[in-house]
């Protein structure tokens, strides 16, 4: 077995690069990091190009433990600490990442979707993150997201999205409201959510339905609002004038849920 010792190594500068979003979306690739983030990857059938393990982590009894037979299928490199850590994107690694490739750009809309969640501007890769893994756990396929939102796959997000990265298909629209305009030929309506509105979101009834939440600091553009057929509003009885993006995007998410059993 060879380690690789040498940050100069072409594989290791490689993979590096993948911490910046311009090679992620040159190469098609990201990482995911650490034992159970992998073997989620592994277990959804992800396209893993690489797995790459710090051969003297103190986490490596656990690895060897846990993942022997898992990774033994893949390209493997091995690596020193040192080398380990300048690739790694977390403060304390386990020891081992993998490099994925980016599924194949999904742009179509899946239609199937009886709701559908959009978003624009979100910057907070926790907030994206966190929606992203919300929308996977109420069953659906997709997320569409306006092209200056938050990368989905910078590691921050992926880490968040707690494996929903893996079956949530993430579309970036070039123009939300000919995007928007698109769903609503289909027959969806399409929802702002806003506190510049009298309704509430439990006005509404969520058959066919498109979700707008807008960035955590100035909400949804009037642009956008204009595009959509109704706005709504999370009412509040307290103080507090607003709601963080991914907490705004859950409850209206799940209250669509309910209604639709």
């Amino acid at each position: 077995m060879q380690v690789i010792t040498s940050r100069e190594n072409e594989q290791i500068k490689q993979i590096k690069k993948l911490k910046d979003k311009k090679y992620r979306d040159e190469m098609g690739l990201y990482v995911v990091e650490g034992i159970k983030t992998v073997n989620e990857a592994i277990a959804e059938g992800a396209d893993i190009q690489v797995i790459v393990i710090c051969d003297d982590s103190n986490e490596q009894n656990e690895l060897k433990q846990k993942m022997l037979y898992s990774v033994a299928k893949f390209d493997i490199i091995y690596v020193n600490e040192s080398v380990f850590e300048s690739i790694s994107h977390v403060m304390h690694p386990q020891g081992i990442l993998a490099v994925i490739k980016k599924k194949e750009k999904q742009a179509e809309i899946n239609y199937k979707d009886n709701v559908i969640m959009i978003l624009e501007n979100i910057q907070d890769p926790g907030n994206l993150g966190t929606i992203i893994r919300t929308v996977d756990s109420c069953g659906l396929s997709q997320i569409i997201v306006s092209k200056d939102t938050t990368d989905a796959f910078s590691p921050k997000v992926v880490r968040s999205t707690m494996s929903g990265i893996f079956r949530v298909n993430v579309i970036e629209s070039d123009d939300l409201v000919e995007t928007i305009n698109d769903i609503k030929e289909h027959g969806y309506k399409v929802i702002s959510t806003t506190l510049e509105s009298s309704k509430s979101i439990y006005d509404f009834s969520y058959e066919k339905t498109a979700i707008i939440i807008g960035n955590e600091a100035n909400g949804i553009t009037k642009r956008v609002i204009a595009s959509s057929d109704a706005k709504a509003k999370i009412p509040m009885k307290g103080r507090t004038e607003s709601l963080n993006a991914a907490v705004a995007a859950g409850i209206v998410l799940y209250e669509a849920m309910r209604q639709l059993g």
